[in-house]
């Protein structure tokens, strides 16, 4: 049975201070969850959360890494430097990079090989756009944007890749895809890693919804039988409602 994976994204929020008394509150409360809970912080929160974090349940994950282990690379991040600083996940390829940072196919695929071979363990993320929805071309966007994040991927490696289901639509517009329309996707999903790496691997992989997910509707979504987990927005800015969503 695949363990729910339930992973707060903080995005550009929290100061050091703030994001221990989160890590302080949450984890003194989540007691023996069979939940796996991730926090992904921005860099500079990372080592602090980290240590914050030490013996409790709450895993923390950046939210993007270079694919190059070091270079001219002015702003960016290594695997390497995430890992020394406590990281154990990290965010490939979300919507809001591609958006707004140019991230492509290409880099998420880089991304991803360079996460696995770093030890980091990735959350992948893919989805379409209001308007490829409407002109339905939902599934074979999502089936290029998987099939190129997975390109020279290992059974092996892909089994332990976690992907994050997040139509663009959806985040942080106060628009849902109903449960029905995300475990749709979410099986269309696992129906393309079933058909390049068999049914091991894709009964292996946990695939996470996204997109404006809250505690009113995460009992309904994690309900669907194909979906394993959360990549929460700004749900996952206060202890309370993390904790609601954690408890699903």
């Amino acid at each position: 049975m695949r363990k729910p994976i339930i992973a707060g994204n903080w995005k550009m929020h929290m100061t050091i201070e703030s994001g221990k008394a989160f890590v302080k509150e949450v984890a003194a409360s989540l007691g023996d969850t069979e939940v796996e809970v991730v926090l992904c912080v921005p860099f500079t929160l990372i080592q602090p959360l980290s240590t914050a974090a030490e013996g409790t349940p709450v895993k923390i994950a950046a939210q993007n890494m270079h694919y190059e282990d070091f270079g001219a690379f002015t702003g960016e991040v290594s695997a390497d430097m995430l890992k020394e600083v406590g990281a154990t996940y990290v965010v490939i390829g979300h919507s809001e990079r591609r958006q707004y940072f140019n991230e492509t196919d290409e880099t998420v695929n880089l991304k991803l090989k360079k996460a696995h071979a770093s030890g980091l363990k990735p959350i992948v993320c893919c989805g379409e756009t209001l308007e490829e929805r409407e002109a339905g071309t939902t599934e074979s966007v999502v089936k290029r944007q998987v099939e190129a994040a997975f390109e020279g991927i290992s059974p092996e490696l892909a089994a332990e890749t976690v992907v994050a289901y997040e139509p663009v639509w959806a985040i942080g517009t106060g628009r849902t895809a109903t449960a029905a329309q995300a475990q749709e996707v979410i099986a269309y999903i696992r129906s393309l890693v079933e058909a390049k790496y068999g049914d091991e691997v894709s009964e292996e992989m946990r695939i996470q919804y996204g997109g404006s997910v809250k505690p009113d509707n995460v009992e309904e979504i994690m309900n669907e039988v194909d979906i394993d987990g959360a990549l929460v927005g700004g749900a996952s800015l206060k202890p309370d409602s993390f904790l609601s969503l954690v408890n699903f």
